[in-house]
């Protein structure tokens, strides 16, 4: 499985490929896009957007997990995160890929087995686990990458085939694309074409 990872930004959106082909795992790519010289709020959401688009075009990863905003202080500064998540998720549903969030405190403890970690200690672990040479200029690239290795951790863990085994079936279940497709029918005036 090719997992793409974001760490969702809109001054600096950190994005990983990690390749979990036969529990061996491999980096295909891990960078950052680079927001800050855009002035415009909204032309840097439509970046996003369509480099999330091209990323996905070139790699064609089978799922996205995305870390979930956290909550802050500055209610402008989440709404503005919070936009550029859901920009990335919709360029991932565009082209059917299945979406995962993950809270900042799961994927610091997946990665370190501490809820509080760092940046920096979360880099270095991702670091001995994966075995990458160098350190990226920037830790969203690392974050992203942490944000892959979680969604490993949950589709692999014996626990996560206990749970769906467990779980009821549900009837009439939706797909997250059929989900949207209801809401954006229902609240059209919502929605700015």
């Amino acid at each position: 499985m090719l997992i793409l990872g974001i760490d969702p930004g809109t001054l600096i959106l950190g994005y990983s490929l990690l390749d979990t082909d036969g529990g061996r795992l491999r980096i295909e790519a891990m960078d950052v896009l680079y927001l800050k010289k855009i002035p415009e709020f909204n032309l840097r959401i439509r970046r996003i957007f369509e480099s999330t688009l091209r990323i996905i075009d070139s790699f064609h990863p089978d799922h996205l997990a995305i870390e979930a905003p956290f909550f802050g202080k500055n209610v402008q500064s989440m709404l503005k995160l919070g936009r550029a998540q859901g920009v990335a998720i919709a360029a991932a549903m565009s082209r059917d890929l299945s979406v995962t969030e993950y809270e900042p405190s799961l994927i610091k403890q997946t990665v370190t087995g501490n809820g509080n970690a760092t940046k920096e200690q979360v880099a270095a672990m991702l670091r001995s686990i994966v075995g990458f040479e160098e350190q990226p200029h920037y830790l969203d690239a690392t974050d992203a990458l942490a944000v892959a290795y979680t969604c490993h951790m949950q589709l692999t863990s014996p626990v996560a085939d206990l749970r769906a085994q467990l779980a009821p079936k549900r009837k009439n279940h939706k797909s997250t694309k059929q989900q949207w497709s209801d809401f954006i029918n229902r609240n059209p005036e919502r929605v700015e074409r």
